[in-house]
């Protein structure tokens, strides 16, 4: 229990913690996109169910780091590319992001009889695989980074823990916020196909420094507020 009284497990939880938030913040954008197809009396089962889904994938792969860090072996080469386990994940997981943000701006675009017609469509477990789908590679980024910042297990999966549970209590409000406003929703949506590209480039060995990534993301968010505040005080 000596562990408990050292200064610099408190201080690696609370920083760990904190970067899994931010990197969840994606995650519970996702959800709340695909969750807001459903009908509302399910919007809120799948969001939970949802970010339940990636606690428990992000501890399955902390409690398997071993795997988990064997996916950096080469598999195959391409033009004299070496892939990984990890890199297909990515991969995949970019196209397949960039693919479903691409379709939903689509639907966006096409109007609200389409939108209502694709929400007819939608299936509660149908889009609970698709965020079971992306809650392994976005686990698969954030056990990664845990990996990297602490050397205990318990520290890694206490963080995990603890921030899925604050993104639960968050989860509602961001996603009323995210469905309420379209031009907010269209920006997420934009994030998540630049999320998609930086997977893509990660798994092809191209690393963008995520606070690049995040400083662009927050800019775009501050002036979408800005217009929010310009319009409702237009509106008063």
């Amino acid at each position: 229990m000596e562990f408990l009284t050292d200064p610099n497990v408190w201080i690696g939880l609370f920083t760990l913690t904190v970067l899994e938030i931010v990197l969840g913040i994606d995650n519970i954008v996702f959800i709340s996109i695909l969750s807001g197809k459903l009908p509302k009396g399910d919007q809120k089962r799948a969001r939970r169910l949802g970010l339940s889904l990636a606690l428990i994938t992000r501890v399955l792969l902390l409690l398997s780091l071993n795997w988990v860090m064997s996916l950096t072996a080469p598999i195959f080469t391409i033009v004299s590319q070496e892939i990984s386990g990890r890199d297909l994940i990515l991969l995949i997981g970019g196209l397949f992001l960039i693919y479903k943000a691409t379709t939903e701006i689509h639907e966006k675009l096409e109007g609200e009889n389409h939108d209502t017609e694709i929400k007819g469509r939608a299936t509660f477990s149908g889009i609970i695989v698709q965020i079971l789908l992306l809650d392994i590679v976005f686990s698969l980024d954030s056990v990664i980074t845990a990996v990297g910042m602490a050397n205990q297990i318990g520290v890694m999966v206490a963080a995990v823990i603890i921030a899925v549970i604050i993104m639960l209590f968050a989860a509602e409000s961001i996603s009323k916020f995210v469905n309420n406003h379209p031009t907010v929703k269209m920006l997420a949506l934009s994030f998540l196909v630049l999320i998609g590209v930086s997977l893509l480039g990660e798994g092809l060995d191209q690393h963008i420094p995520k606070g690049y990534i995040y400083f662009a993301m927050a800019f775009s968010v501050l002036v979408e507020m800005l217009n929010l505040r310009l319009k409702k005080k237009s509106n008063a």
